[in-house]
């Protein structure tokens, strides 16, 4: 068999490969929890007033949401891991100017450059994607994938030991560290991806995009402050939609846009999407929820240190975490729209159960057990489907759009809930404390999500593992003997091509049938010309791999009339040295 660069890509992606990227991707997720054991303090602590110090946090959140779809099109288009190293390079410059000052304008310019890492997350994916075997691909997407969640929840009780006994100053040097350790291991253990995009990046469309999101989720973020109904939070939501609309209009005639906007309107693509704005709320209302509720006082609250609030919260990051494996065997064989509502249904069932379990420390772990596994398997089914619906060489950017779709979630959920607690909350010595009825008000809004999620979900396209990216479950060299086929229904031939149209020499095609099994394989000839018999008519995927090319997979049909189909398969992608 011939090695390939994406099919047998052990000699350049060991083993240390999904480690490493995964760890990139928690690196990233701390920088957005690090400072919410210090969040009550930021106006002390930076001598500002306290609306001017939430744009510490709001900065971070911009930017990030700007950077997602920025850096997955840049890595498409001049490699992936170039794009996460300089996430991460920006990021620790960030985190430097932020550690050695106390400036409120400085702080907020530290922190926007560190939201710029949030690209890593679908580069890593990306990556994953380009360089290991399909066997491998399922647990380590999903790792990549949770890794917001995972670096999230373990920062809390991190970040909170070190607020707690320490100038809150070291949570960015420790950060800036982290992002150094990554960037040296990243160079070290991670090759860079041969496949690309072709064409040149959009600016038009990054700056219109830019543009809009921050027109969109600066309302969102700020709304609470300044009032829903303000002029200054409707205008700017007006001119949010005007922009996204003008934005959208020149991206459909733009030859090589930065979102593929026809791509993402597939139903697969848009429901996946959608259904990511749902579980990025459901995740971020526990985060928002159970650390006040264990640190209010006793007549309020639980009564808990900062610390002991990190470490209750903490399961919520661990059980995602741990949820990889296990999303990796239920998605091979179930499939990851199984998973997805699989997952759903076990947030709404944490919850629900939240409902009733605020009345002690242990209740809360408990919580967030079982809330960080739904949220794990829901996380992890995401980019499998958006892989699975978008070619090769768009994966950066289609990953990194549905990245921003979660950031809009958690957006949405933290105004949602902030409004919400502000409401119910009692005034006690002229200080407003979140009550629990505000809690479970919380917690049903999040069930509320969740089930808009679940419907979405169950309209996606079904389809066994096999028919959605096909994986081979029986093979021998009998069955790459075109002679072997003389007597089969008819076939596919055609010539095995590349972007430019050259013919593609000892390219390996094959025939899976829709259970997954192979019923052909054969070799292209040096004209790039191939030909496959088929065993009956039906639906199948024709494989193509080639050196130094990336994959394709095609889906295909034959009628089983004995008359055979004209196909040329294009292999994506820019040829490499091999």
């Amino acid at each position: 068999m011939t090695q390939t660069t994406s099919d047998r890509p052990s000699g350049r992606a060991g083993k240390a490969v999904v480690p490493v990227l995964a760890f990139a991707g928690i690196v990233v997720a701390v920088m957005q929890t690090l400072l919410v054991p210090v969040v009550k303090d930021l106006p002390h602590l930076l001598d500002a007033a306290p609306a001017d110090a939430t744009w510490v946090l709001t900065s971070t959140l911009l930017s990030g949401a700007v950077a997602t779809p920025i850096m997955g099109r840049l890595g498409d288009l001049y490699g992936k891991r170039r794009m996460l190293v300089t996430s991460l390079a920006v990021m620790v410059v960030g985190a430097l100017v932020s550690a050695f000052t106390s400036d409120l304008l400085l702080m907020i310019a530290g922190r926007t450059l560190q939201g710029f890492a949030m690209g890593a997350i679908p580069l890593g994916i990306g990556l994953m994607r380009d360089m290991l075997p399909r066997e491998r691909l399922g647990s380590a997407m999903a790792l990549m994938s949770s890794s917001i969640g995972v670096g999230g929840g373990l920062a809390l009780p991190a970040a909170a030991l070190v607020a707690q006994h320490s100038d809150w100053h070291a949570l960015y040097f420790g950060a800036a560290g982290l992002g150094v350790l990554a960037i040296a291991l990243t160079l070290t253990v991670v090759p860079e991806s041969p496949v690309r995009a072709r064409g040149t990046f959009d600016l038009p469309g990054a700056l219109g995009l830019s543009a809009g999101l921050v027109l969109f989720l600066l309302p969102v973020s700020k709304g609470s402050g300044w009032g829903w109904t303000s002029g200054t939070t409707l205008t700017l939501f007006a001119a949010a939609v005007v922009v996204l609309l003008l934005w959208g209009l020149m991206e459909l005639r733009v030859p090589a846009p930065l979102v593929d906007l026809r791509t993402t309107a597939r139903r697969e693509v848009l429901l996946t999407n959608l259904a990511s704005i749902m579980v990025g709320v459901s995740f971020f209302v526990v985060s928002l929820v159970l650390p006040q509720l264990l640190q209010l006082p006793a007549d309020h609250g639980l009564g808990q240190s900062m610390v002991v609030a990190g470490l209750c919260v903490a399961p919520l990051g661990v059980t995602m975490m741990f949820t990889a494996p296990v999303y990796a065997r239920l998605s091979a064989r179930y499939g990851p729209k199984s998973t997805l509502i699989l997952g759903l249904l076990i947030i709404a069932a944490g919850y629900g159960g939240g409902l009733g379990l605020m009345d002690a420390a242990w209740q809360t772990v408990v919580t967030s057990v079982v809330i960080g596994a739904g949220i794990g398997l829901a996380y992890s089914s995401l980019p499998a489907l958006i892989i699975g619906a978008v070619p090769a060489s768009e994966t950066g950017a289609a990953n990194g759009l549905n990245t921003l779709m979660r950031s809009i979630g958690t957006s949405v959920s933290s105004a949602v809930v902030g409004m919400v607690l502000a409401h119910t909350a009692d005034t006690v010595g002229g200080v407003e404390i979140p009550t629990t009825h505000g809690f479970r008000i919380s917690f049903l809004i999040a069930t509320a999500a969740v089930a808009v999620g679940l419907v979405l979900a169950l309209f996606l396209p079904s389809g066994r593992p096999s028919e959605q990216r096909p994986r081979l479950r029986a093979s021998s060299a009998e069955d790459a003997n075109p002679e072997r086929t003389k007597a089969a229904l008819g076939g596919f031939r055609g010539r095995v091509l590349d972007t430019a149209g050259a013919p593609v020499a000892r390219a390996e095609v094959t025939l899976i049938d829709r259970h997954g099994r192979r019923a052909g394989a054969t070799v292209s000839a040096d004209d790039g010309g191939y030909a496959l018999a088929v065993p009956a008519g039906g639906a199948y995927v024709l494989a193509a791999r080639a050196a130094g090319h990336a994959p394709l997979d095609s889906p295909v049909r034959h009628e089983g009339d004995g008359r055979p189909v004209g196909l040329d398969l294009s292999l994506p992608g820019e040829t490499v040295s091999a």
